[in-house]
């Protein structure tokens, strides 16, 4: 059986791999497992973004928790890394946040945070997945838990997110994406308190609109709009405002990887960078490893998902890491990725430099990197690249690539093998590329046949 929890938590079309029941079991399960050592009432912080599933599965989890005697309260829409900040300020066992990112409305997905505000490691999961299968002790009477309601909560993380700021960012002209997520809650009012021109796009959720077109994995009409209203910057969220991307002045793509080298850059100066260290993911490009060398600044390499990321910075003692994505983690500030305190800590940068967007991360170079997301059955995804076909293939490309990388995993969230090229020309880039995809389709193709 595939393991329920992946990269980021469970994910599924909502009543289709992601039920009510599902959500209920999940609930029963983490209040048992996450507390049973405590002896006391489990209390739980729920949050969701705007998907049209996410009132069901907020009721389908709260149930749950309150069927095994847990206590929860419900605090609205909201950003996944607010779920995270409020869970030790409320006094909670844990957290959950149901949303599926940058994913189609018809996604959704489960989040679960620990008592500190951190998500849960691989054993942890491991256990409550064991737990929903073997099943959990129902309570009566008394023992039945309640919920309450806290959506005034958010305004906390508000607060908070406000106060990480250094300087006011003025004298910017900023244009901000919400992706029709839950930034559409809080954007306004984090960037309203600053003397900048901000506008805002993607804040009218209906259920169904959630990251379509817009957000921080469709682009263009921010970069559009950015260059036709004379902007010094547009800013970008996913569904769930966890993650952050930027274009500049000139519509120009600012990814996480070149965030991190100009914010890591700054904290170094500042002497406020630990060991001089970034932690990044095997996803970031050649650029950001060069200039990273060039600027004195160490790249240390974790499996793709911010969590892989922020283990190692836990480990290590080090204060910032992400991923090309978008997901940036500020440990002396966040817990978990936080896609507006990333814009915050990007902007003040900006609005003290006195340049452009576009000379603030001008000395980066974007080496030619193609991804490549192909779909496969579930119970293939996993063993793909190491089927013979696609082995050849991937060593055949790394020949005719010359000096680069080459990637093909597994989908932590969808039923998706990608394939990702980099390397330092274009067109060896695209032709080493199509070889392996072509591998993987026909082995899909026999597969399916």
């Amino acid at each position: 059986m595939a393991r329920l929890f992946g990269t980021d938590g469970i994910r599924g079309v909502a009543n289709e791999q992601l039920t009510a029941a599902l959500a209920m079991s999940v609930g029963q399960a983490s209040a048992e497992v996450l507390t049973e050592a405590q002896h006391h009432r489990p209390l739980f912080v729920i949050g969701k973004d705007t998907r049209i599933s996410s009132d069901m599965l907020e009721s389908a989890l709260a149930a749950g928790i309150c069927s095994v005697g847990g206590d929860v309260i419900l605090i609205g829409v909201c950003p996944t890394p607010a779920v995270a900040y409020l869970v030790p300020l409320l006094g909670a066992d844990a957290g959950i946040m149901i949303s599926a990112s940058h994913n189609s409305y018809e996604h959704n997905g489960i989040k679960i945070f620990d008592s500190k505000g951190y998500k849960l490691p691989d054993e942890l999961e491991d256990r409550i997945e064991a737990r929903i299968h073997a099943g959990c002790e129902l309570k009566t009477f008394e023992g039945i838990g309640r919920v309450t309601r806290n959506e005034a909560a958010i305004l906390r993380y508000i607060e908070h997110v406000q106060g990480c700021a250094e300087n006011n960012l003025a004298g910017l002209r900023i244009l901000i994406d919400c992706a029709n997520g839950s930034a559409a809650v809080t954007a306004e009012k984090i960037f309203g308190k600053f003397p900048s021109d901000i506008d805002i796009i993607a804040e009218t959720p209906n259920g169904l609109n959630i990251n379509l077109n817009c957000g921080s994995t469709h682009l263009d009409l921010l970069a559009k709009m950015v260059v036709a209203g004379g902007y010094d910057i547009g800013i970008a969220f996913d569904g769930d405002a966890d993650r952050c991307l930027a274009v500049n002045e000139k519509g120009e793509v600012i990814d996480g990887d070149h965030i991190m080298a100009v914010v890591g850059s700054e904290m170094k100066k500042a002497g406020k960078l630990a060991g001089d260290t970034i932690v990044a993911t095997v996803m970031s490009n050649l650029g950001f490893h060069k200039f990273a060398q060039a600027n004195g600044l160490n790249v240390i390499t974790a499996p793709v998902g911010d969590r892989y990321v922020l283990e190692e910075m836990k480990k290590n003692g080090f204060v910032l890491g992400g991923e090309q994505s978008g997901h940036l983690i500020f440990l002396e500030n966040a817990t978990t990725g936080d896609g507006q305190l990333t814009a915050v800590k990007f902007l003040e940068i900006l609005a003290d430099s006195g340049k452009r967007a576009s000379e603030l991360d001008a000395g980066i170079l974007q080496y030619p990197q193609i991804l490549k997301n192909i779909k496969v059955p579930a119970a293939l995804k996993h063993t793909l690249s190491e089927q013979p076909s696609v082995a050849e293939a991937i060593a055949e490309a790394e020949k005719f690539l010359g000096e680069g990388r080459i990637l093909v995993r597994p989908s932590g969230t969808e039923a998706l093998v990608r394939v990702m090229v980099e390397g330092l020309e274009q067109g060896a880039v695209e032709s080493a590329c199509a070889h392996i995809v072509a591998a993987v389709e026909k082995v899909n193709t026999e597969f399916a046949g």
